[in-house]
């Protein structure tokens, strides 16, 4: 099976791990833990309760447990978390998962916005049922009545059309996708947001253009994005150093893959604020806050870690600025030079 980004991989201790990258060593699958059996959890699936872990309980309960699970791989200075080939239980596809819903007969109410939201895509965009999965907590079974739906769209142009039906209906009253508004926003904005990066007034703004989040009959989704196997190209001789914070002003060259999973926007003009003194290349962000959040030719401020990129049997480097290093992604980020929320 090709193991992509948002799939999950469940451990033969009933650990529950979310698929980050697209590329893995031969012996253990990059993903981050994201769920825990717990007696006090609030969530349950065959008989076990669960909690969902942030970053910090992720690895203090990794290095208690299984900190073999902790390992160096293509990044020198930082441990990657991951699940050894033979410790893995299942694997499971959004795909299959997706397919499974839409063929459930039950009356379960989750299910049935999760249909329609598919049904939607399939019908008005044209994408195949192939090309789209649910993740997240739905896809480990242990979503709730209240779960935000965690929806993907397989293949960047696929993610175009979705984005671009879903901008079209949320403005037509009679449509089922409807845009975020009222109390929706403070809930996901807190979700999202945990520093002082970015106002509540400025996440709003940023959000409302991007078109990849929104409500259907009172539920939160998003339209998430992976590639397809196709569009995937993997250097093996490529290792990566993080080598300290950086901040930099630069213009967005080429937003093409700015929904990837990692997201990727290409720059210019770029003026080093704090940290190396480096030519940056990319800005990259592995945290869906800030996918598709600024545009070609805008003038932006990142903030993030400086990375370096080499390549074996070459004295060629590159370097990057990475957003998302944690999960919160305290003081991590991407945004206009000028606020668009400034009068």
């Amino acid at each position: 099976m090709n193991i992509r980004p948002r799939y999950f991989i469940e451990t033969k201790d009933n650990l529950f791990f979310a698929v980050n990258t697209y590329y893995h060593p031969k012996d253990k699958i990059i993903a981050f833990l994201r769920y825990v059996p717990c007696e006090e959890g609030d969530r349950e699936r065959n008989g076990i309760h669960y909690k969902k872990v942030n970053s910090k309980e992720a690895y203090e309960y990794l290095e208690k447990y299984h900190p073999d699970y902790l390992f160096y791989w293509n990044v020198e200075n930082k441990k990657m978390m991951g699940v050894p080939v033979d410790d893995i239980l299942e694997v499971h596809s959004p795909i299959a998962r997706l397919n499974e819903i839409l063929n459930d007969n039950s009356d379960n109410k989750y299910y049935e916005k999760v249909k329609l939201l598919a049904n939607t895509f399939h019908d008005e965009a044209g994408i195949s049922y192939d090309n789209m999965g649910i993740t997240g907590s739905t896809l480990a079974g242990l979503e709730r009545e209240d779960s935000d739906i965690d929806f993907i769209v397989f293949g960047l142009d696929n993610h175009k059309k979705a984005r671009k039906l879903y901008g079209k209906l949320k403005n037509d009253d009679s449509s089922v996708l409807d845009k975020i508004s009222g109390e929706y926003w403070n809930r996901v904005y807190h979700k999202r947001i945990k520093d002082d990066s970015m106002s509540f007034d400025e996440f709003v703004w940023y959000e409302s253009r991007k078109n990849n989040r929104g409500l259907i009959k009172g539920t939160l989704f998003d339209i998430l994005s992976t590639r397809n196997p196709s569009d995937i190209d993997f250097n093996e001789s490529v290792h990566y150093k993080q080598i300290g914070s950086m901040k930099i002003k630069c213009q967005i060259v080429d937003d093409e893959q700015s929904y990837d999973t990692p997201a990727i926007y290409s720059i210019g003009n770029i003026e080093i604020l704090d940290g190396p003194y480096v030519n940056i290349e990319n800005i990259i962000s592995f945290t869906h806050t800030y996918t598709g959040i600024v545009k070609n030719n805008e003038n932006v401020i990142a903030s993030g870690v400086c990375e370096e990129v080499s390549y074996q049997d070459s004295e060629e480097k590159s370097y990057n600025i990475i957003i998302g290093t944690t999960r919160e992604s305290i003081n991590e980020y991407v945004k206009l030079e000028k606020s668009p929320c400034e009068k």
